[in-house]
């Protein structure tokens, strides 16, 4: 019984075993330097993910730098461009004002002289005018040769008023023009229309279209 007790408390007593144990106890420190690398590689692999992920700035190529050059390039051009054919509509527009200019100064250049011969058509007319018609007869050669004369002056200085674009206005019955006439009066007469003009002072006259002198008029109003 005794030696039956003993081999028991031998069963049950506790066994070390040193070189066993001691590879299965793990240190703190150890412990916390595994996690340190743990952790550290971790974030290694996570930092190449992320510059992976981000995109790889471009370089500047000579192919960038040569579009920019050229789209410069194109600007200034159109600038240019637009310059110039704005010169060209300046240049053009002066040459058709200069060409205007001198149509108008070889049209009315003789404007003065014209005025100045107007005087001699009213005194051939009024010549004309004041001679009698009774007077005019076979008995009464010389004034009649002379009354002639006058009348075929006259009618040539008329043609050669013509001739270089001089127009005689002489507007009886013809409606009141601001441009053309110059009213002396203005009476009611019966029979003709408010406005129109019912007598000629003084006949006018026209060069190329433009008013070189009014005609002096009376013009009828409403009474």
């Amino acid at each position: 019984a005794m030696a039956a007790a003993r081999c028991m408390r031998l069963l049950l007593r506790p066994r070390r075993y040193p070189l066993l144990s001691c590879p299965l106890r793990t240190s703190p420190r150890l412990l916390c330097i595994a996690t340190q690398q743990k952790s550290t590689g971790q974030n290694l692999e996570d930092d190449q993910s992320q510059s992976q992920n981000k995109p790889k700035a471009e370089p500047v190529s000579a192919e960038k730098i040569f579009i920019e050059e050229k789209a410069k390039l194109e600007e200034q051009l159109k600038e240019m461009t637009d310059k110039y054919k704005r010169a060209l509509a300046d240049t053009e527009n002066l040459r058709q004002r200069s060409q205007k200019l001198v149509e108008e100064a070889k049209l009315y250049g003789i404007q003065s002289f014209c005025k100045d011969l107007l005087e001699v058509a009213d005194i051939l007319e009024k010549a004309t005018e004041s001679v009698p018609k009774e007077e005019l007869k076979d008995e009464n050669p010389h004034l009649k040769n002379l009354y002639d004369g006058l009348v075929m002056t006259e009618v040539q200085i008329q043609k050669v008023f013509k001739k270089h674009g001089l127009l005689k206005l002489n507007p009886v019955g013809a409606k009141f023009d601001p441009y053309e006439h110059e009213a002396l009066f203005h009476a009611p007469m019966e029979g003709k229309e408010p406005g129109t003009i019912a007598l000629v002072s003084k006949v006018g006259y026209k060069l190329h279209g433009r008013t070189l002198r009014p005609a002096l008029v009376g013009v009828v109003k409403e009474s």
